[in-house]
């Protein structure tokens, strides 16, 4: 596992992210004040190893034999594949036309609304009541899809606005997605030879991914013009973006599900597949593949965004709660009609007796 992280970290190492001028993007630099080295380079370094620990513990909830029984019945995963990989892209482009968003905070919020799903998601879809095994599929068929999905999607929404045709570091985003298949396949085998430790990892994973995002946004607003920076982040449009995006892709993923007539438990986890990305893998795509004078602290909107994503999930949890609790028809009432039906069929037998 060491070995593995050692490599990642030679992939974008210094030497690599000196490739990544801003004269090679069709992008003005912003010149934002730089963070100290020793401040950036632990929060690239710590960006990486999490990404490589939440890829790990993503992993360690996939099962190849509920991956094959749902390849072989696609139906639920080609609805859940088109949801993440159509919804939220589109999404994420209307909302940064509407909103007219700046040319770097656009691809940042493209990017992020490109990312495949994380394992936060297979959570939340436990906490609804959902088909776990369809949520830890979808999650696996949209890491592994993202690979070619997401740089082809990147390309074809720059489209839509002047100047980012050539703002995309794709190289960067398809090397950061294969190295991420590496930890994954670790969790993987993981699962496979070791199921006992899968939860454990898989706790750990989101902890420390949580624990971590805290921690870089404390880093980079502690330092001269911290706060400058982090209210750049917290601009009204982008703000407006972190809370509507995440809720768009909740309804329509419910919507687009229910339209195909599938069962509730299959609706409420394609609803929260749909609308929950892979936040760590989009906050260190940001931080690595650009440079800083471009990117600025806009590395730090995924982090804005999960907050909104958690938030609002855990509000549509509440609500199917108290929906299940004060509406649902209880079970018992059955049983009380069917015990009287048993008796009526039994009198006539009395009769003749």
């Amino acid at each position: 596992m060491e070995d593995t992280i050692d490599t990642a970290m030679a992939v974008f190492s210094d030497q690599y992210l000196s490739s990544n001028d801003s004269s090679l993007f069709n992008i003005t630099p912003t010149h934002f004040p730089r963070l100290p080295p020793i401040i950036d380079q632990t929060i690239s370094i710590t960006s990486i190893v999490i990404l490589f620990i939440t890829m790990v513990s993503l992993g360690c909830t996939m099962e190849v034999p509920k991956i094959k029984a749902h390849i072989l019945k696609p139906k639920g995963v080609a609805i859940a594949v088109v949801a993440q990989f159509g919804v939220m892209p589109l999404t994420a482009f209307s909302l940064a036309k509407v909103l007219q968003l700046g040319p770097v905070e656009a691809v940042v919020v493209l990017i992020c609304g490109c990312c495949p799903g994380g394992s936060l998601s297979n959570i939340l879809a436990l906490s609804l009541k959902g088909d776990m095994n369809l949520s830890i599929v979808m999650t696996t068929c949209s890491t592994v899809l993202a690979l070619g999905m997401m740089p082809l999607l990147l390309y074809l929404y720059c489209q839509g606005f002047s100047n980012l045709e050539s703002a995309v570091p794709y190289a960067g985003i398809t090397l950061a997605l294969v190295m991420t298949l590496i930890p994954c396949g670790i969790g993987i085998l993981i699962n496979y030879y070791r199921p006992q430790y899968s939860k454990t990892i898989t706790k750990v994973g989101l902890s420390l991914m949580l624990i971590a995002m805290v921690v870089i946004g404390l880093l980079a607003s502690m330092t001269i013009g911290g706060m400058d920076l982090m209210l750049t982040v917290l601009s009204p449009p982008l703000m407006a973006t972190a809370a509507l995006m995440p809720l768009i892709g909740y309804i329509f993923g419910y919507v687009l599900s229910y339209l195909f007539k599938l069962k509730g438990s299959g609706r409420r986890t394609i609803s929260m597949e749909t609308g929950c990305q892979n936040i760590q893998l989009c906050s260190t795509i940001l931080k690595v593949a650009f440079p800083p004078d471009v990117i600025g602290p806009l590395y730090l909107f995924p982090m804005i965004y999960i907050v909104f994503q958690v938030g609002e999930a855990l509000l549509l949890i509440v609500l199917f709660r108290v929906h299940q609790r004060f509406f649902k028809t209880p079970k018992t009432e059955k049983q009380v009609y069917k015990a009287v039906d048993e008796q009526l069929e039994m009198k006539p037998s009395d009769v003749v007796v």
